[in-house]
Order: structure tokens, then sequence, then C-alpha cells
């Protein structure tokens, strides 16, 4: 019974993290991306810290720790879903889905470079497997849309972020740190709307359900059930199922937005899956040799 809880609570929250990405690009029909985000992430960063309120540690420690979730959420909240929603207006959610799913191929080659982790042959193949399977799903055009690069660029901040989370985020309790980095990147995304958009939001109620599913839904229950999951389960072998992501990205921006997926985004999709998995899978005998990649934490908030 517990595997089987296990494997539905598994689904349920990587089916929010896809579903994000519709009914995100359905908000942007009523509002530009970093208010709708700012929005976002700034009620769904208050109410879930106003839950915690009486919990022990239920705010940071000191200077230090406040600085520190704000620069993780900078990273994940402001430079991933920032990126991530302002690409969709150049390609499909499902699209940039993909994107972002490569993150945990990325953390690997960040890891190499800037902390100097080994890995193993199999986590590098599984790199160039996920690299082949985006250029697959995007035509080999990868450099011919603005949408490709700012998705991308969505990417190496959910990587620069999952590096930063495991480098600092043991000292935090995790709903408090997930409650406090979505503040600190919400009011990033306000600032820079303020700054670069004509902040406008439609209020009816086609876009008052789809702000309510983002903040309610896709942030702080799919943040609740992730956190629950690291808890209950071994933190490694949880964030490998980040693969299902994508693909309930897909299957959901086809079922809601009718988005038209050709055949080379299945198979690019099915193709990144396949390396993200060989990059997180560990055998026995991986546990007891070097270390290996810095798993992937919830992408605070899809």
């Amino acid at each position: 019974m517990k595997l089987l809880r296990y494997a539905f609570l598994v689904l349920i929250t990587t089916f929010l993290m896809g579903i994000a990405f519709p009914i995100g690009k359905l908000g942007l029909a009523y509002a530009p991306p970093f208010l709708l985000m700012g929005i976002r992430f700034v009620l769904a960063g208050g109410l879930l810290a106003l839950a915690i309120s009486r919990k022990q540690r239920s705010r940071p420690q000191g200077k230090k720790q406040w600085v520190q979730a704000a620069a993780i959420g900078v990273c994940q909240t402001a430079g991933v879903m920032g990126c991530a929603y302002f690409s969709m207006q150049w390609i499909s959610s499902g699209e940039s889905s993909i994107l972002i799913s490569i993150n945990p191929l990325l953390v690997i080659l960040f890891g190499a470079v800037m902390n100097g982790t080994r890995y193993r042959g199999r986590q590098w193949i599984g790199v160039a497997v996920g690299f082949i399977g985006v250029m697959v799903a995007f035509g080999f055009r990868l450099g011919m849309q603005a949408g490709t690069l700012i998705g991308f660029a969505g990417a190496v901040f959910f990587a620069l972020a999952t590096l930063l989370t495991k480098r600092w985020g043991g000292g935090f309790d995790k709903l408090t740190l997930a409650a406090y980095q979505m503040l600190a990147g919400g009011i990033v995304l306000l600032a820079l709307s303020a700054i670069t958009e004509h902040p406008s939001f439609q209020v009816n109620f086609e876009s008052v359900t789809a702000l309510l599913c983002l903040i309610i839904l896709c942030s702080i229950v799919q943040f609740s059930l992730w956190y629950k999951l690291l808890s209950q389960g071994d933190p490694g072998k949880t964030s490998s199922y980040l693969f299902l992501m994508p693909i309930f990205g897909v299957l959901t921006s086809w079922a809601l937005l009718g988005e038209q997926v050709n055949q080379a985004v299945y198979i690019g999709g099915a193709i990144v899956c396949i390396g993200i998995f060989l990059v997180n899978w560990e055998t026995k005998s991986d546990k007891k040799g070097m270390a290996s990649i810095p798993r992937a934490v919830k992408p605070i908030a899809k």
C-alpha cells in the first residue's frame, strides 16, 4: 500500500508540474507574463508562509538565510518561471515544458565545471542523449526562435537554483524555503513587469480561474506534495521522476489548448526522458562508488 500511495503522489505531483504550462498560457491571454507570474508567486508564497507561521523555524533564520532564500528565489521562481512563460509568446507550452525539463542534464555539466564533481559514463551519455532529444523535438532549429533561447535560459536558471538549493537547502525547513523563495522571486517578477511591461490584468471568470489554479494547485498543493515525497523517500530516487513532467506538459497542452504536436516533439520528448533517466538512475554499486549527480529538487513552482 505504501508503494502504491507513493506512486500515486508522484503521478499527481508531476501532473501538476506539467499542467502548469498550459494553464499559464491560458492566463497569458489576460495578463503579460511577468505580471501573471509575479501575482502567482507573491500570493502563493504569502499564503504558504501564513499557513506555516505557527511552525518552528517558519521564517529564514538570520540575515544569511534571508539572502540565500532570496538568491534561490531569483533563480528558481523569477528566472525559471519568468523565462518559461515569456518564451510562450513564441513557442508552445509543450515545447517550453520540454526545454525547462532538461535541468537535470545541465546540473551535471555545471556541477562538473563549478564543483569539480566526477560523474559516471552513463550520466554523460544521458546528457548527450538529452540534448539530442531537444534538437529532435525542435526540428534541429534551436537557434532560429527567440522563444527557444529564452526557454533554454530558464533551464539554465533551474540548474543554478538546483545547485544553490543543494548547497544551502539543508539549513532550511523545506516549506519555509519554498514559501520565501516564491515571495522573493514573485517580487522580482513584479518589478520586472513594472519596468518592461504595461501591467494590466483582465478580471473575468477565465483569468481568475487560471490564476487560482496556478496559485493553489500548481504552487501550494504541488510544493506540499513534493516536499512530502522528499521527506518520505530517498530524495535522489524521488527527483528522478521529474522526467514525467514534460510528458504531462505536452499532453495537457494538447488537451487544454489544442496545440498541434507533431511527431518530432513526441519522439524528442521521449529521448529527453531517456536522457534524464540515465542521468538520475542509480544502481547498488553506484552508491558505494564515487559521488553521483547533485539531484534536481522540485521545480519550485511549475
